[in-house]
């Protein structure tokens, strides 16, 4: 595996571990470059950041999940595809994914963003794996990055439908109560506490041919948050056996 240039950061890993980790022969300068926040960039002159990298490594990853969805599910219609697409691409799914690999300690952040968490920051991480991706793709060519994305993003798609449900509560509950011939659920939120401190509480009903189908609650800083913590709870309810 090649070795990286020396000259970084003591706050920042040498990521030639990483680059072992992935299985990618990544070109060095490469790999230092996906790495590299634009907060570290500004700092130092302005040095070249991740963000063309990021660009490239969202359309291959892109491509490649919709290649793998495409091949998995040979029955789902596209309206059923693009949910599952966005859930595996989103950021929320590729900061867990640079989490489960231990991207964070290998950034390179200005000095505002390591002092405010930068390194577990999801827009950061999730920037930073596409960057990673490629990276990939320009060192080692595209199947090389096919095989990187696949590695990492495979072992989510077996709880693809409660990624989606968790980016968007609302519309995954509404569709899963439409399935079962359910009726629209319908939300109620109250507050509780000072104004510049209340919490909110919301209840969802669902029914069907009068009969409650589904009902929870939720619990949040804002009404949007209760709804969407009360949506996510009864998806999840309607999903379990009981509810199935």
């Amino acid at each position: 595996m090649a070795r990286r240039s020396k000259k970084f950061d003591p706050e920042v890993a040498d990521p030639a571990p990483l680059a072992e980790a992935l299985g990618v022969e990544f070109v060095p300068e490469l790999l230092d470059l996906a790495l590299t926040h634009s907060s570290w960039a500004h700092e130092h002159g302005g040095a070249p950041d991740n963000e063309r990298l990021e660009f490239l490594g969202d359309s291959v990853l892109g491509l490649v999940v919709a290649d793998l969805l495409y091949s998995e599910y040979p029955d789902l219609s596209e309206g059923e595809l693009s949910p599952r697409h966005h859930a595996l691409v989103s950021a929320v799914s590729l900061a867990r994914i640079a989490r489960g690999i231990g991207l964070g300690p290998y950034l390179r952040l200005g000095r505002s963003e390591h002092l405010t968490g930068g390194v577990d920051k999801e827009s950061i991480l999730a920037d930073a794996m596409e960057a990673v991706f490629g990276a990939a793709h320009l060192s080692a060519g595209f199947e090389a990055a096919r095989g990187l994305v696949l590695r990492l993003v495979r072992p989510y798609l077996v709880d693809v439908d409660r990624l989606s449900a968790e980016l968007d509560p609302k519309t995954a509950l509404l569709e899963a109560v439409a399935e079962r011939g359910g009726d629209a659920p319908v939300y109620e939120v109250s507050g509780s506490g000072p104004a510049h401190d209340q919490v909110f509480t919301a209840s969802v009903v669902a029914r069907r041919k009068g009969q409650v189908l589904v009902e929870a609650v939720g619990t949040g800083r804002s009404k949007k948050h209760a709804e969407l913590a009360a949506a996510l709870t009864a998806w999840n309810e309607l999903r379990s056996p009981r509810g199935s």
